[in-house]
């Protein structure tokens, strides 16, 4: 039997729970124990005699009081866990109410609570914090230090934006309860240090758009530029500094946009008279280049028909599958010129050794040439240690489109083998088998077998 001993604390809770479950104070014991007794009135208990029933009453009726009223156990909060428990609630709302605390946010949230948390750490008001970190900005944005002036700019941006933001909330809450606008009961010296606000914040806005111009940031550059102009829709500053962020990005319309509006404001802007011809001249660019393109498309589809054109006269069948292979720039095509239709018809072709599994490319065979030409350079082959394979010892062949093979003389020109849609080309490629005169009767042989058996078998 093991023993373990018992803390005093742990004593004294128990003896606490203990009194509460035994005090009865709408039936009181009409025999209360000594111990139950105030301790002034212990010692004149003792030495009195038993009184009659009456007393005894009256005295238990005082002693209930103070047995009914003892000190209740005070206890800790609970942890999370243990309150997740009680209050019955999922891990995911303990860990979103703990995440509501800056202890333990994972993420700072925009808000007015963290802003205004944020805020602490300067002395001041929201105005005087915004104006020091602005003219900060301004002393780094002269040294050409973008970065750090952005910093600043930003930091009197988030103060001053988190005032804008609690007047707005202020005036839609007024609203919703259909009472006056809060801003109608504010006083001059209020007014004036809310016009203020306002004003610094929209020049925070423009300085910081600045230093996302030299950052090349065009995309914050305007946004906020539009900021600024929320704020006031005359800024120049704001519309020059989209205008250029934008033409910058290559977005002439939005650039041109934003010139012409602040040129509404201000015709005789020399800043904006610049960005201007600077619009301009990006513009025919953009239209010289965007011309160049269009001819070079439309030059592709002529040579598109030219050559379906040349093809279909020469009856040559070609067809492409769902795996065509990559070959860049290797095509059919005509040369020497592809915008002339007297040209000849250039074709990518494949030099097949099926004894002993190899293989050449051709990236141009024209249908001029014959089969001589190109093996005249292509044997010996480097792998062929028995010379089998020389110009007058080998036999080629090409698979029709029946599915047999048709014996290509190795003297007579490309298209004699492919005119007259016997033969197609597949996937913009000539295949050609190259064997051994030796070889080739088995594999004749074998190759027509393969195919009856694919027949059958389909």
């Amino acid at each position: 039997m093991r023993i373990e001993e018992i803390s005093d604390e742990v004593a004294e809770r128990l003896r606490l729970e203990q009194s509460q479950s035994q005090a009865q104070p709408e039936a009181p014991s009409p025999q209360p124990s000594q111990a139950s007794q105030p301790p002034t009135s212990s010692k004149p208990a003792a030495a009195a005699p038993p009184s009659t029933t009456t007393t005894t009453t009256t005295t238990t009726t005082q002693n209930a009081p103070t047995t009914a009223t003892a000190p209740a156990a005070v206890f800790p909060e609970l942890s999370p866990g243990r309150a997740m428990m009680a209050e019955k609630k999922t891990v995911d709302e303990v860990v979103a109410d703990l995440k509501k605390t800056p202890f333990f946010m994972t993420e700072l949230e925009e808000n007015d609570e963290t802003e205004a948390f944020k805020a602490l750490a300067y002395e001041g008001t929201p105005l005087e914090n915004a104006v020091e970190f602005k003219e900060r900005g301004n002393e780094c944005f002269v040294a050409k230090r973008w970065a750090d002036a952005k910093e600043f700019y930003t930091k009197g941006v988030l103060i001053l934006a988190a005032e804008e933001r609690a007047r707005k909330q202020d005036r839609e809450l007024a609203s919703a309860a259909k009472k006056a606008d809060p801003a109608t009961k504010l006083s001059k010296e209020e007014a004036e240090e809310v016009d203020k606000q306002r004003a610094v914040l929209e020049s925070l806005y423009v300085n910081r758009a600045a230093c996302h111009l030299e950052l090349r940031n065009h995309r914050s550059c305007w946004l906020d530029g539009a900021a600024a102009l929320r704020l006031n829709d005359c800024n120049l500053k704001a519309y020059y500094r989209s205008a250029r962020a934008f033409l910058a990005a290559g977005r002439v319309a939005d650039a041109d946009e934003a010139c012409a509006a602040g040129l509404s404001i201000s015709p005789d802007n020399a800043s904006l008279k610049a960005v201007a011809r600077d619009i301009i001249k990006k513009n025919e660019e953009v239209l010289a280049k965007q011309r160049k393109e269009d001819e070079r498309l439309a030059r592709e589809r002529r040579r598109v028909t030219l050559l379906r054109a040349a093809l279909s006269a020469r009856e040559i069948r070609t067809r492409r599958t769902e795996q065509a292979p990559e070959m860049e720039d290797a095509e059919i095509k005509l040369v020497p010129d592809g915008d002339d239709p007297r040209s000849a018809l250039a074709f990518p072709a494949v030099l097949l050794y099926p004894a002993h599994l190899k293989s050449d490319f051709i990236k141009t065979f024209t249908e001029t040439e014959s089969l001589a030409d190109h093996l005249g350079y292509v044997f010996p082959l480097p792998w062929d240690k028995g010379r089998e394979y020389t110009l007058v010892g080998v036999e080629c062949y090409m698979e029709t489109v029946a599915g047999g093979l048709i014996k290509v003389g190795k003297k007579a020109p490309l298209l004699k083998a492919l005119a007259g849609g016997r033969v197609e080309v597949v996937d913009q490629v000539v295949r050609v088998f190259v064997l051994p005169k030796d070889r080739a009767g088995a594999w004749v042989e074998e190759f027509k077998m393969k195919k009856a058996a694919e027949r059958g078998g389909g």
